[in-house]
């Protein structure tokens, strides 16, 4: 188990935030316990952290939307950050109706970034929380790396003119840009061209997204379009499940369990 200094937390706050402007995109497989942690951890050329809210809920029992008590998230967090020196990022949801209180939990728990939702909020609310956010880092003596996130794509309205989404998406981001945070995530984003525009809308390195099975670009393209960085949210979760209940099913039928199962706990 690793402990934090406030310059070792300084440092991995500068680290996590160098790496979002990197010439290679930043790629985090999201993590919800301590052995998952470990696991994507010692995967070599991982560089960061970073938790998925709906697997730590899961785990616990908890449907997603913060149905999950946050002293028992950030429990879940910490024992993560503990367990790696690589930095960590914390999804706190859309901030547990406080969201520059709940930041400042995270990083005395040793989180140096954070998704923040904005549950489509009016902007003006939206904005005011991202700076509650970055000004907790501050407090705190490091550079906050908020993901500030906007919901617009990933709950538009069926038959909005994509136009209009993409137009609100790219206000929303610039306006948490403007308030502090380094980039901005657009769950929802998939169409190359959408990513296109609104990469170069937000600048180079400002925007990241999320990669969805079967239907996002790969990291390479990602890269190439100025994507700063991507991730998994619940995702990486539901592929070890997928696993387990193949496995289970083929055991169950009278086979065995894969042979290149390998000894990764």
């Amino acid at each position: 188990m690793t402990t934090s200094t406030p310059a070792d937390l300084a440092a991995r706050a500068r680290t996590l935030l160098d790496l979002h402007t990197a010439a290679d995109i930043l790629v985090l497989p999201n993590v919800w316990d301590v052995v998952s942690a470990q696991v994507v951890a010692a995967t070599p050329g991982v560089r960061a952290l970073a938790t998925a809210s709906h697997s730590i809920a899961s785990t616990f029992g908890y449907p997603d939307g913060e149905q999950i008590p946050l002293d028992l998230h950030l429990d879940m967090v910490g024992r993560i950050v503990r367990a790696t020196p690589l930095p960590v990022s914390m999804d706190f949801e859309a901030g547990y109706g406080n969201a520059g209180e709940t930041a400042r939990r995270a990083i005395e728990i040793g989180v140096v970034g954070g998704n923040l939702e904005d549950a489509l909020r009016p902007l003006d609310q939206a904005v005011r929380a991202v700076e509650a956010v970055m000004a907790a880092g501050r407090e705190a003596g490091i550079e906050f790396v908020l993901n500030a996130r906007t919901d617009v794509a990933l709950r538009a309205p069926e038959g909005q003119p994509r136009a209009d989404v993409i137009e609100e998406v790219v206000q929303r981001g610039r306006a948490f840009l403007e308030a502090g945070a380094p980039v901005v995530f657009v769950p929802g984003l998939v169409d190359r061209e959408e990513i296109r525009d609104v990469a170069g809308s937000l600048g180079h390195n400002r925007l990241t997204v999320i990669s969805v099975p079967g239907v996002s670009l790969d990291a390479r393209e990602l890269q190439a379009l100025g994507v700063a960085r991507v991730s998994t949210g619940p995702f990486t979760q539901r592929v070890a499940l997928t696993a387990l209940q193949d496995a289970a099913a083929d055991l169950v039928a009278g086979g065995a369990l894969p042979a290149g199962t390998r000894p990764l706990n």
